[in-house]
């Protein structure tokens, strides 16, 4: 463990990112080798080191966004804060950042000034609506972006407003699509001998990265006046599919849809005239009959427990599986045998540091994810290793940097 050859180890990436996007394209790059420098404000960092902080200076959420990187500060704001900027950008592969656009030009770091300081440099650039178009200007969360990108619509039971998933699946979504978009640049930058700047700045946005999601949402309405609603636990037009509950008060979610599994899986609830009317022999019947086969199916559920409906279920290899927690996740001997939550000692606000879980990384390369190098670092914790040994400075004048 620890030796790994990386498919982006010798890449150098100088990441401005603050919150979930731009942080998570970095993370990405760093699991496959990618030495990231993060570049946090003095003394405060990354306001993600206090969302959902439970216990000691640093949450578990700036410790996994970050993970695999080097953390320095610097002040943007100043002249010598920019000019290190300039200084690492020479040394550097790859740009990151994800400020409202025009901030990095107000900086005087925009991609004109940082191509005259690297001319092979690539530029990922994320924000809500992107560099251009009428609204680039406009500022935005993830959480306007799900909505704008047609995905809060269709999230929650019908009859009730619209929710939100339980993480910042707009955020991510878009950090893969950076991540994605610079590997992309990299790769071409390698085959052709000068590549335009144009063609080196990744521009992500995250309302376009939630609607890249979306399947035919508007290819439906579009050819057919179709405008697609609040399921709740079904996906609209695929039945059966959804969750039933057990006798033990647990539910679990099972995929009977496809024409075949459904056969088996009738027989398997005990209701082999379902299996043989006509009408539920394509999907779109079953759709029509969703109420009814759901049930149907939670009558068979609800007199068994989550072990023995799964059991019974996975003999007759219909796809189903139960819905975990954290705790459920962390005790699965999948996960384990992937190597998919790896221990580090962490400071969580106690006497003694405390072993602590972090999710593996993906994708598996060689069977098994590749171990993570370390967790997202303290404040700080590499400025003078970075601006020492890649640029050069002196201890005084990191001191004198520091002081003003």
């Amino acid at each position: 463990m620890g030796t790994e050859i990386r498919p982006l180890d010798g890449v150098r990436v100088l990441e401005l990112g603050n919150y979930v996007a731009a942080p998570t394209a970095g993370r990405i790059l760093g699991d496959f080798g990618a030495e990231v420098i993060k570049v946090e404000r003095p003394k405060t960092g990354d306001e993600l080191r206090n969302w959902r902080l439970y216990g000691g200076d640093t949450s578990m959420l700036y410790r996994t966004v970050n993970r695999n990187k080097k953390s320095i500060t610097l002040d943007l704001r100043t002249e010598a804060g920019r000019g290190i900027v300039l200084d690492l950008v020479k040394r550097c592969d790859v740009l990151l950042e994800n400020f409202r656009p025009g901030m990095l030009e107000k900086w005087g770091l925009g991609p004109e000034v940082l191509n005259a300081a690297n001319p092979d440099l690539v530029i990922t650039r994320i924000s809500a609506y992107g560099q251009t178009g009428p609204l680039a200007q406009r500022p935005g969360f993830a959480a306007v972006a799900e909505a704008v990108g047609g995905l809060r619509e269709l999230v929650g039971d019908p009859d009730r407003p619209p929710v939100r998933v339980g993480v910042s699946i707009g955020d991510s979504i878009a950090g893969i699509y950076a991540a994605f978009g610079t590997v992309m640049a990299l790769f071409q930058r390698e085959r052709v001998e000068r590549v335009p700047l144009e063609q080196r700045i990744i521009d992500v946005a995250l309302n376009e990265s939630i609607l890249s999601v979306m399947e035919s949402l508007v290819p439906d309405y579009l050819a057919y006046g179709i405008n697609r609603e609040r399921v709740g636990g079904r996906m609209e037009g695929i039945a059966p599919s959804n969750a039933y509950p057990t006798s033990d008060g647990f539910s679990i979610i099972i995929g009977g849809n496809g024409d075949a599994i459904f056969q088996r899986y009738m027989q398997v609830i005990e209701r082999p005239d379902l299996a043989e009317d006509p009408e539920l022999r394509d999907n779109a019947g079953r759709w029509r009959n969703r109420e009814r086969l759901d049930a149907s199916i939670a009558e068979w559920t609800r007199l068994r427990t989550r072990d023995e409906a799964l059991k019974i279920l996975e003999d007759a290899a219909i796809p189903c599986g139960p819905i975990y927690t954290a705790a459920d996740i962390v005790a699965d001997e999948q996960y384990r045998a992937r190597n998919m939550i790896q221990p580090f000692a962490v400071d969580v606000g106690e006497p003694e540091p405390r072993q602590v879980g972090f999710t593996g990384i993906v994708p598996v390369i060689g069977g098994q994810s590749l171990p993570i190098r370390n967790v997202g670092p303290d404040l700080g914790e590499h400025t003078r290793e970075v601006l020492s040994g890649l640029l050069g400075l002196s201890e005084a004048e990191i001191d004198a940097l520091e002081a003003k």
